[in-house]
This record gives C-alpha cells, structure tokens and sequence, in this order.
C-alpha cells in the first residue's frame, strides 16, 4: 500500500485570530476524508471548518452558532473522526461530550 503525504497551508489573511472565513483561533484538530476534503476543528471559534480538494473558498459545516450546549453550538472542538460510513465526529472538549454529524 503505498502513502502520500501532501501540505496544505492554511493561514489567516494576515488579518489575526477572528471567526472570518479565512482565519482560524486555536485550530485543535485536522483530518482528511477520502475524497481530499480537508476538515478543521476552530476551537476558538467554536466551529469546523471544511476545504474541498481544490478549492479556495473553505466553509463552516458544524458550530459558528456561539459556545453552547446544543446539538449545532460547539464549545472548543479539539478533535475530528470518520467512521466508515462518513459520519464525521467532534471531540466537544469544553461540553465533555462526542457529537456525530451526517455532512454529506
């Protein structure tokens, strides 16, 4: 089975840590399905954030609601999972909690 590594830079437009699309705060966890999507838990912007293979524009998928405790607030994502069947999982650090999302 042959493994490739590639970079992706992710950076924050030179404009500091804010929730802006392009800008992250305390990113604590990263993971990449197999179609090369590129997932990020925002801790400090209480969100996940995706990046199509190829794309420029990135997006909120899960949280940007404010620090909460219901099923589309996060409070400080620190790590994401797949399982096999695509359903992507948040470690939910600050509500002690694991969520399962369904982001086809």
């Amino acid at each position: 089975m042959e493994e490739r590594c590639k970079t992706r830079h992710c950076r924050d437009g030179g404009q500091g840590e804010e929730n802006g699309l392009t800008q992250l705060s305390y990113p604590q966890g990263v993971v990449v399905d197999q179609l090369g999507t590129v997932y990020v838990a925002d801790g400090g912007n209480n969100r996940i954030m995706r990046w199509p293979k190829g794309a420029r524009q990135e997006s909120v998928i899960v949280g940007g609601h404010g620090e909460g405790g219901q099923s589309n607030q996060l409070n400080r994502p620190i790590g994401l999972s797949f399982d096999r069947h695509g359903n992507l999982y948040a470690v939910d650090f600050g509500k002690h909690r694991v969520q399962k999302f369904n982001i086809e």
